[in-house]
């Protein structure tokens, strides 16, 4: 009996993708999985141009929801971060059908505007993790063998090492997260271990998001938070002194939320793969 194919849908919700980093995506899967790679398919709205963004916001919207909408495919990828993903929020949820809620969705970054939309929706197969974009990075393909073993495979590998058995994880970019708390797109992270990482960000904005992100009554609500790699931070002058884990143990102590150490998470091809949820609920 042949083995089903499994089909992975690919879309551009922020910037656009180059068609060459598509086919190095395509080239890895089937380096890693032979004759039962899985059927990757990056949608035309990925190569498209429109200023920053991979098409307009109604382009970039259609697109998401024929991926998510369509029964055929078995996951959704976003293919890179960058910024537009909030543009694409408001009514998104109303456009979804069932079909939707039965696939993978991965992505990091600005793409975790969706995912935590999502989530607040009752998605429950949402993941932070590598994009095809890595694949760009020196040493990238390394990271899209991890997403591909966990979208595939679902490798407990690919998984950030901290998740533990009964405890429910998240993980966001800093910045995005401080974005969407008090909008209707923030999810209800209770209980919820919550993950943190930052790329490209001076420390003194680092700082200022920390503090609104823990100042947030609801975020007060999560079982702790761990800190993942803080990326290339531009020189400030004066120099702020203090480094990301410091900043973050301060606003914890401050606002009461138990600091729980690092995370395996970050903009780099060590990303490792972060399932929102109970760890282990499938």
């Amino acid at each position: 009996m042949t083995k089903r194919v499994l089909r992975i849908g690919v879309m551009a919700p922020g910037s656009r993708i180059e068609p060459v980093a598509a086919e190095k995506v395509k080239d890895a899967a089937v380096a890693l999985y032979g004759d039962e790679a899985p059927d990757i398919f990056f949608h035309p709205q990925c190569f498209l141009c429109d200023g920053h963004f991979a098409g307009d916001d109604s382009t970039r919207r259609q697109a998401l929801v024929e991926i998510a909408n369509d029964p055929a495919f078995d996951a959704l990828w976003f293919a890179k971060g960058g910024y537009g993903s909030c543009r694409l929020l408001d009514g998104l949820a109303g456009e979804l059908s069932p079909a939707a809620r039965e696939k993978t969705y991965l992505g990091y970054s600005d793409a975790g505007s969706i995912l935590a939309s999502l989530y607040g929706e009752g998605f429950t197969r949402l993941a932070h993790g590598p994009m095809p974009a890595d694949i760009n990075r020196e040493g990238g393909g390394k990271a899209v063998e991890r997403a591909l073993r966990y979208i595939v495979d679902q490798d407990t590998a690919s998984l950030e090492g901290s998740l533990a058995p009964r405890e429910s994880m998240v993980a966001f970019n800093i910045t995005i997260l401080s974005q969407l708390l008090g909008t209707p797109f923030q999810p209800d992270l209770a209980g919820h271990v919550l993950m943190l990482e930052e790329v490209s960000e001076y420390m003194y904005r680092i700082d200022r998001a920390l503090f609104h992100i823990t100042s947030n009554p609801e975020i007060r609500r999560v079982a702790g938070i761990r800190l993942g790699r803080c990326s290339d931070i531009p020189a400030n002058d004066p120099d702020f002194v203090r480094s990301e884990e410091e900043v973050v143990k301060h606003w914890c102590a401050a606002s009461g939320i138990a600091y729980l150490g690092r995370a395996d998470i970050g903009h780099d091809i060590e990303n490792k793969v972060v399932p929102f949820g109970p760890f282990g609920s499938g």
